[in-house]
């Protein structure tokens, strides 16, 4: 009997032999993805990015569920998948046999749930990230990590559906397609609110009206009068809606202050646009820094100073004599 079984085994597809070592290894690779991007949004870093728009994305409103970074619900899925995966490998003995025979078969319709959720969510981020990101911003709006991940995601799918014979078809089709709909539900719900303006909150948004980031930092005196000051002496802060270090300065000071924040758009989607002006400072700003000309670029009293400043920084450098009691930092 066993003699028959090990030549069952032998005849198997190679893809069925090894399904579960490759399932695993993939959804480590996701884990290890994810993981970075966590840990980078947790100490606010950048991540690191070949055409410097990665940030774009994982910056934006889309990148964060329920207050935390989607990257750390990424990382949970991705170390289940790989539990679910190599869980049972970990079962030897002949007196084990039927435990892990029970896991087997509970973990690949776990495996294939998962990885059919995976599937749908991935491919809903990948239509956000062309359509609201690659199609207005070119090159600069790819996530190579949102990418991978996407990837992954359906390598995690199909190795499923090859990794094993299936013997109800019909009820795995089933469950996949309540799992599906479930899923595309509950995420069309979760960002039914991105792109919409908040109330009593300051939205930072294209000229079309889509909300890009909304602040809903308060601010104290201190901010509210380094604002007025700036505005007075002639600063300007360099910006551009979509840029997330921007949105970052701009939460320093508080929706309160940025009523009377100098700041120049100078996306050509922007609101209130002023591309032609940015494009004259840009030159100005190379010249005297040596650097290139990126957001936020601060000109205060005839000096640029690219990018973020603390408050105490920007008091400084203008010359500010008011309270600096400040609420917020970086």
């Amino acid at each position: 009997m066993s003699k028959g079984l090990a030549n069952r085994r032998r005849t198997a597809p190679w893809i069925q032999r090894w399904s579960r070592p490759l399932l695993g290894g993939v959804a480590i690779l996701g884990a290890l993805n994810t993981a970075y991007i966590t840990i980078s949004k947790f100490t606010n870093t950048d991540t690191a990015c070949p055409s410097g728009g990665c940030e774009q994305v994982l910056s934006s409103p889309y990148a964060t569920v329920f207050g935390l970074p989607l990257a750390l619900f990424g990382l949970v899925a991705y170390i289940s998948m790989a539990l679910f995966a190599l869980a049972p490998l970990a079962i030897q003995g002949d007196q084990q046999k039927e435990l892990r025979s029970n896991l087997e078969n509970w973990t690949w319709f776990l495996l294939f749930l998962g990885s059919t959720a995976m599937l749908i969510f991935s491919g809903y981020l990948m239509t956000i990230m062309f359509t609201k990101f690659v199609a207005p911003f070119g090159v600069k709006g790819i996530c190579y990590y949102c990418i991978a991940s996407a990837i992954f995601s359906a390598s995690l799918f199909v190795l499923t559906l090859l990794g094993r014979v299936w013997d109800d078809i019909g009820q795995l089709l089933f469950s996949g397609l309540i799992v599906g709909v479930v899923t595309l539900v509950a995420t069309l719900a979760i960002y039914a609110p991105v792109g919409k303006p908040v109330a009593d909150a300051y939205n930072i948004a294209s000229a079309s009206g889509q909300v890009f980031a909304t602040i809903k930092d308060t601010s104290g005196e201190a901010e509210i009068q380094l604002a007025r000051h700036l505005k007075q002496t002639g600063a300007k802060m360099y910006s551009a809606y979509w840029c997330p270090h921007c949105t970052q300065q701009k939460k320093l000071f508080g929706v309160a202050a940025l009523n009377d924040l100098p700041y120049v758009e100078c996306a050509p989607d922007g609101v209130e646009s002023q591309t032609a002006a940015c494009q004259t400072v840009a030159a100005q700003v190379e010249k005297q820094t040596g650097q290139g000309f990126g957001f936020p670029t601060w000109e205060i009293n005839g000096k640029f100073y690219p990018g973020q400043q603390t408050l105490q920084q920007l008091a400084d450098e203008s010359g500010y004599k008011g309270p600096r009691n400040f609420k917020n930092s970086l």
